[in-house]
């Protein structure tokens, strides 16, 4: 059975399996490496850092990344969601991903984005399912580690919930 929880610590070292799953996918980031515990934690907003699980062991995490640091931009803030490779095609991502939505409005985030390669098909299609909306493609902002330059997708998804005033 599929259940959505808040991140524990001790839910760290899957959570950074799963996520250099997804990097060994390559197209998934531009990091070379899942980060050490006090880097991702740094890197990540308190609120609404999410795991899935089935049964007990984690299948798969979501969490936001705070936005350039300015106060004015506090209701923003850019996703990301990593599922296992043995448990991809399960639903998961869609659970995270309304889980995350929920989560955030709740937290007071008005808009959320993400940047995905365009290769990355399933990840734009779980977005665009999820009222993201293509705003444009950065070309070729960052080599990968290997050298090779990729264009990245650029996505918003405004809340129906918070801000509309």
């Amino acid at each position: 059975m599929l259940t959505i929880r808040a991140f524990e610590t001790d839910d760290y070292p899957t959570l950074k399996a799963i996520f250099q799953q997804g990097i060994d996918y390559g197209d998934a980031t531009f990091q070379a490496h899942a980060p050490e515990w006090e880097e991702w934690n740094r890197s990540k907003l308190d609120d609404c850092r999410l795991v899935a699980t089935d049964e007990k062991t984690v299948v798969g995490w979501a969490a936001l990344t705070g936005s350039a640091g300015h106060t004015f931009f506090h209701g923003l803030a850019e996703i990301s969601i990593y599922v296992a490779n043995e448990a991809q095609g399960k639903g998961i991502g869609q659970a995270l991903m309304q889980a995350l939505i929920e989560c955030s409005e709740k937290h007071g985030y008005w808009t959320l984005t993400a940047g995905i390669f365009p290769e990355n098909s399933a990840s734009l299609k779980l977005h665009q399912k999820n009222g993201f909306r293509i705003v444009g493609t950065r070309e070729r902002p960052a080599q990968m580690p290997d050298g090779r330059w990729r264009d990245v997708v650029l996505l918003e998804r405004r809340s129906k919930v918070v801000g509309n005033s």
